[in-house]
Formats: C-alpha cells, structure tokens, sequence
C-alpha cells in the first residue's frame, strides 16, 4: 500500500546525466552510497507489506476485508502520528540511536500483534496491538534521502538523482512486496506475509543503523535563553519553511494516499472475486513496475518546469490512471492498464518531495520530509478502513471510483493552492540549488 513513506524527493530541475555515464551507477560508486541505499531498501519492505499482509491474515480468518482495512488503517495511523516525532529525535540525537531503540519495540510489538491474531484475540486486542506495531515501524524512507542529501550536499544534479533512484527502490518494493506477501499468506500460512515484512525491516534496518560512515551528525536545536517562552518543538510553520506549502502538500497527500490504497484493496478485491486471489500480488507488482520505469525515465531528465506545475500534472495522470483500472473487464486487461497507470505515479512522489526538500531548513531535514510522508500514512490508515466497508457492500469497481474521487479532490486541492507550491529558491527558472539538502 503506498504509504508513500513513501514513499520519493527532488532536489533540483537539472538533469542528472554528466558525460554519457549512467547516474545512477556512479552514484551508487560513491562510498558508503551502496551499503546504506541497499540496506535502506531491504528495511522500508515492510512498506508494502506489512498492511496488505495484516488485511489477508485477518481476512484469512473473518472472510471479509473490513476488519483486516481496519487494523491496518490503524497502524498507519500510529505510524503518521509517531514517525514525525522519531525522525526529530534522529535529526537531534543520530540516526543509530534511535533507530536501534524503534527496532527493539517494532519487533516485540509486531511479535505480540501477529500472537493476538493467531490466538483468536478480541479485535480490541488486535487493534491495538497493530496500532503500535505500526506505529514503530522504522520510517526509512526519510533517513535514507537524508544520507543522500548529506552525501551530495552542494550538488544538485546528483542530488535529483540520488532522490529518483529511491523513488524507483521505494516503487521496486512495491513491484516485490505485494507479490511475494500475497504469495506467502495464501500458499504457506496465513501469518507469513506479515512474519517476513518485519523480519525485513528488522534486519534492513539494524544494518543501516550500524553504518555510522555515512550517517549524518546529529543536529542539536539551538539552546533557548533563559526565560524566554516554550514553544512547541514540532509546528506547522517550520523555521524557513513557508507554511502555504505544507498546507497544500498535506492535504494532497492525504488524499493520494487513499486513492493508492484503495486501488490497491479493490485489486485484491477484484483478483479474489474472479477466483485468482494469489495473482493479485502479481497485478499491484505491475502497477508499480510501471511506476518505477517512469521514475527512472524522469529522473534521468533536464527538467526546467516549475515543480509545482509538474506535481500537479502528473498528480492528474496517475488519477486518470486509476479511472482506466475502472474499465478494465478481466485480470489480464487489468494488469496490462495497472502497467500504463502507474508510469506517472514516481514522479508525481518525486516532484511532491522535492517542493518541501527545497523548503526545509538542514537542521530539521529528516523531519520535515517525514512530516510530509505521515499525511500519506493518515490517507492510507483512512483509505484502509472505509474502502475496505466500501468494496465489502458495493464490490471492487465501486472502490475504483472512489479511489479516482480522492485523487481528483486532491489535484483540485493542488490548483487551489498553486502558487504556495512554488519554492522560495526560484522555483520558476528551475535552476537553482536546493535550500537544504523525505517512509515503506
């Protein structure tokens, strides 16, 4: 389910291309670059896992995909609500002490859930166990780009590669996850799916911790004079960062987040309904095989349209991608379409983040873009729980044209809000470097 934690950033208009050399190879060549992209891969699996693996675990046991949404939802929800917090603590005290802290309570929460549900627990019980589950999920998705950005501070060219190339890992996870968790929970045992998402977030992320080379000094917030007042450490208008622009991005985001889970539940929805439940994972693979083949094209371009203006058009790409999966009469037809809808979805991730990597201050990096990745985990956690009632009562068409509604209400939300898109670096000659230097 696209969190998309997601998934995601872009740092500068400017192609990345240098010489005829791949970017993406030469950046992997920059040291330390390899060990902490591949490990940060390995841990942010659980993105497109871990809730599609919670809905099959307890639909395995309820027949109905209400209860599985709604637990799921829940956990997304505990993850927009802590992960913004926890990525301040790693921008303030360092990315290994905090990270090896959330693995400890992820792994014994996620131990507990999967107990709860195999032992026949209240839903209560299974709600709120996977709530904190999610809720310490290790966030990856925002750390890893703050290496990057660390990495490649004054280089902008790289640094737009650099965010591509982990849109197009974040939509590689979800070309493996759905496939490999939907195999696992309807082949081997129904707990499997959820059992291997946090094992691989685990491991992912506890190598990724241990990589103290590449990982950025901690960022202490400026001491406050004496008698002066307490203000909140976390608010909506952050230090350099216009708060127009994270009024409109939220809000879009929320609502791309439901369209994208809810796309996915009506797939699974519709696979089941045909009688090929197990090819569902296959056919959300291919949607987001067609996202990574557009990101890696749109990463690896001279762009010189404002971000803004890019945001919004590819934004109403990937809805009327999702009014074709509507028509679609068969699962082969479907997975033919979910190839062409999902070219426009990683760079529409891309140019999203790349707006707020421009606007936030170095000292607050990782948090900012995890802020922006919580709006998505709330639109997840809220797609879960309704279009999983929805597609029970009405079938998997009528989430199709919910899904398309949401993302149609956030492009709207995006052209109301336009000119508070723009970043404060001259967004508009889309040729100056970034401020600063954005997650399943």
């Amino acid at each position: 389910m696209k969190q998309l934690d997601a998934r995601q950033d872009d740092a500068s208009n400017e192609g990345p291309a240098a010489g005829g050399r791949n970017p993406y190879l030469a950046l992997l060549r920059t040291p330390g670059a390899l060990a902490f992209s591949s490990s940060g891969f390995v841990g942010r699996m659980s993105m497109s896992m871990y809730g599609l693996g919670t809905v099959l675990l307890i639909a395995s046991l309820t027949g109905k995909y209400g209860p599985g949404g709604t637990v799921a939802g829940a956990g997304s929800i505990g993850f927009a609500a802590l992960s913004p917090y926890i990525a301040q603590l790693a921008d303030r005290f360092g990315q290994r002490r905090v990270l090896l802290i959330q693995v400890a309570i992820f792994t014994l929460a996620s131990a507990t859930f999967i107990g709860s549900v195999e032992l026949g627990a209240p839903f209560g019980v299974m709600l709120a166990t996977g709530f904190v589950a999610g809720a310490f999920m290790p966030s990856m998705s925002s750390m890893v780009r703050t290496r990057w950005s660390g990495l490649l501070a004054g280089d902008p060219q790289r640094l737009h590669a650099a965010f591509a190339l982990e849109s197009v890992n974040d939509e590689l996870i979800f070309v493996i996850g759905p496939a490999l968790v939907t195999i696992l929970a309807t082949q081997v045992f129904a707990a499997s799916g959820v059992e291997t998402a946090a094992l691989l977030a685990t491991i992912g992320s506890l190598v990724f911790a241990l990589q103290r080379r590449t990982e950025p000094a901690p960022r202490p917030r400026p001491a406050r004079p004496p008698g002066s007042p307490v203000r909140p450490r976390i608010r909506l208008r952050l230090p350099g960062v216009p708060a127009a622009g994270l009024i409109t991005l939220s809000p879009a985001f929320l609502l791309l987040g439901v369209m994208f889970v809810t796309a996915d539940l009506s797939t699974l929805a519709f696979a089941s309904q045909l009688g090929y439940r197990p090819l569902a994972g296959l056919v959300l693979g291919t949607y987001a095989l067609g996202s990574a083949i557009g990101g890696l094209w749109y990463g690896s371009r001279h762009w010189t349209a404002p971000l803004g203006r890019r945001f919004i058009i590819t934004a109403t790409l990937v809805v009327a991608g999702v009014l074709l999966l509507f028509a679609m009469p068969n699962l082969l037809a479907l997975d033919a379409a979910c190839l062409l809808a999902g070219l426009p979805i990683s760079a529409t991730i891309i140019a999203g983040y790349g707006i707020l990597e421009r606007q936030a201050p170095p000292h607050r990096r990782t948090e900012a873009l995890a802020w922006l990745s919580s709006t998505i985990s709330v639109g997840v956690a809220i797609g879960s729980g309704v279009a999983g009632h929805l597609i029970d009562a009405y079938g998997p068409k009528t989430g199709y044209v919910f899904s398309a509604c949401c993302g149609a209400a956030g492009v709207l939300v995006c052209l109301a809000g336009q000119r508070k898109l723009a970043t404060h670096d001259g967004d508009a000659a889309g040729t100056t470097e970034p401020v600063e230097a954005a997650a399943g």
